[in-house]
């Protein structure tokens, strides 16, 4: 497998740790997104959306962290990512989801790109925005962490398809300098991910294109 990934995208990080936790081995291909190489061929052909992160499997890609993690889930099914009964995979991708569907698409690269260079935003103000729906995401995570179901992780004691949307969305709330003391719950399940390999080796700053 060959995962086209940039070390700084949290999407991309999702896919990483979801390998290691696995056990996994995979190419490491860079993709430099604020050099716009995604744009650039032949990745540009490869990848319908010019995002990352993106899995090659033998020869077929397949796009997109969650439904990535999900096709490793399904092809790789030791250790799961995903609960065994229904209304588990149902909370654990509710989680996935309040990051990745509520948070993340309102603060990525291109997002913030057309805040400051088409809008005119400054950087304070981008900041803020940045700052307002990260906060207010991660208290609706924490709210629904608090639901009696979770474990030592944010589903059960052990790291699945939540934990791997929620460690990389730390990382970029503290980047951002995002108020964090309203999610407790939420930094314990992050503090004891990071205790883990497979999300310690996988950071931003142990990837091999890190700046």
């Amino acid at each position: 497998m060959e995962l086209f990934n940039y070390f700084r995208s949290s999407a991309s990080y999702r896919v990483r740790i979801a390998l290691a936790l696995k056990g996994l081995d995979y190419v490491y291909r860079p993709v430099h997104l604020v050099r716009n190489e995604q744009q650039a061929e032949p990745y540009a052909t490869a990848s319908i959306s010019r995002l990352v992160p993106l899995l090659k499997d033998g020869e077929s890609y397949v796009g997109q962290s969650l439904a990535i993690i999900e096709y490793l889930d399904e092809t790789h099914p030791e250790p799961p990512l995903l609960p065994a009964d229904a209304l588990g995979r149902a909370r654990v991708r509710a989680l996935a989801q309040d990051i990745a569907c509520e948070i993340h698409p309102l603060n990525n690269l291109r997002v913030l790109r057309y805040l400051t260079r088409e809008l005119a935003v400054d950087e304070e103000a981008k900041n803020r925005w940045y700052r307002h729906w990260v906060e207010e995401g991660l208290a609706v995570f924490e709210r629904r962490l608090a639901d009696g179901q979770a474990g030592q992780f944010c589903h059960g004691d052990q790291p699945g398809l939540a934990d791997c949307v929620l460690v990389p969305q730390i990382f970029n709330a503290r980047r951002f300098d995002c108020k964090l003391d309203h999610v407790p719950r939420l930094m314990q399940v992050f503090e004891r991910c990071m205790q883990h390999e497979a999300f310690a080796k996988t950071q931003p700053s142990a990837c091999p294109d890190a700046e």
